[in-house]
């Protein structure tokens, strides 16, 4: 396994379209690093880059320390998993997973300790006499990572591997994957817009769009600590709700107020200049919600009313509109709120509610979207 460090890759095509802007980036040895974004962000054509499959414009590549821009992809001590499994149809399982050793010459019996040893981490030793046709989806894909574990790269590509299988194939294959990491410390760059993937799966995740990268860092941290509108937005299901804001200092303190729709206290020691604040948000799951007849203490909260409820099983979705507000933006004004109600709670389309938010999960937003210190 070996660090890679990618140092201002970018491609640019002959039609002058930009994919890849200038990305830096170093993944250590051992870490597992996901390329996360929404469709022609640029992290495939980055994946494509890495493996030697689509020629820089611009940049260096580093893997282990040695410049390997310029070297042909057999060279480069990476394999890569691709979305399809381009697995050969006549072959067995066996002889999939061992073919490119066999064309680089290897004896026989290494061939075989090879397919082997990847088969046991895989659990694929009752299925290696199989040929495709006779395995599922998820057993295909397992057989293209260890296609790529018998030539015991320094770098393991993937490249959308999941988003051929169902949901629940999708949910085992995110552990087999995770469990496989672990056995082999493998250094792996993994591709994925699917948002769930890159929180479970990743060390650390690179957030993607128009061609650069906007933050990297821990899932979690990027999370809760988004540097700007795209990310905060991006990430979490369903997405940050986003609102205007003014910020000032009131009778009661430091707040955002919304217009025509009311007040959100902010923490008491916010820094920010109140000046600089565009806009807020607050993702579904930090709301509070009561009746807007409430006894609650306290003036903090919106005035909205249901518009929609989604029952999840575990949590449900309430849309609710935000009230006092101009009809025109109706479709900005509608705000999700994830929570837990009792089986034989009732809230009909209409129903007043007030929305209230500890100051410690308001995020704040200027006005090029840049995240602010609330």
């Amino acid at each position: 396994m070996a660090e890679l460090q990618l140092q201002g890759l970018r491609r640019t095509y002959a039609n002058g379209v930009t994919a890849v802007d200038g990305v830096d980036l170093t993944v250590a040895e051992g870490e597992f690093m996901v390329l996360v974004g929404p469709s022609g962000c640029g992290k495939s054509t980055t994946l494509r880059m890495i493996a030697g499959l689509e020629e820089m414009s611009a940049g260096r590549l580093l893997i282990g320390g040695v410049d390997v821009t310029d070297t042909p992809p057999a060279e480069r001590g990476v394999a890569m998993v691709f979305q399809s499994y381009a697995l050969y149809p006549h072959m067995t399982v066996a002889e999939n997973m061992g073919f490119a050793l066999k064309i680089a010459g290897r004896p026989k019996r290494e061939i075989d300790e090879a397919v082997l040893r990847a088969a046991a981490s895989l659990q694929l030793e009752p299925l290696l006499d199989r040929k495709p046709r006779a395995l599922s989806g998820g057993q295909r894909q397992r057989v293209a990572i260890g296609r790529s574990i018998v030539r015991e790269p320094k770098v393991f590509l993937f490249d959308e591997p999941l988003s051929n299988l169902d949901a629940s194939l999708r949910t085992q294959m995110r552990l087999e994957m995770a469990r496989l990491h672990e056995r082999l410390g493998a250094t792996i760059v993994y591709v994925t817009h699917d948002q769930v993937e890159a929180m479970t799966l990743g060390d650390r995740i690179a957030v993607f769009n128009a061609g650069r990268i906007e933050q990297v860092g821990p899932p979690t941290a990027v999370y809760r600590q988004p540097v700007n509108r795209f990310v905060a937005g991006f990430l979490g299901s369903p997405q940050m709700n986003f609102l205007p804001a003014v910020a000032e200092r009131d009778t009661a303190g430091l707040a955002v107020q919304v217009p025509g729709a009311g007040r959100l206290a902010l923490p008491a020691d916010c820094a920010t200049p109140l000046s600089s604040v565009h806009s807020l948000g607050v993702r579904p799951e930090h709301w509070q919600m009561s009746a807007a007849n409430g006894t609650s203490e306290g003036t903090d909260g919106l005035q909205a009313s249901v518009e929609r409820v989604e029952w999840l099983g575990d949590v449900t979705l309430v849309h609710c509109r935000l009230s006092g507000r101009d009809a025109a933006n109706a479709g900005a004004d509608t705000i999700s709120v994830k929570t837990t109600l009792a089986d034989d709670a009732s809230l009909p389309h209409g129903t007043p509610v007030r929305l209230r938010v500890l100051p410690r999960d308001l995020m704040l937003f200027d006005a090029n979207g840049r995240a602010l210190a609330a």
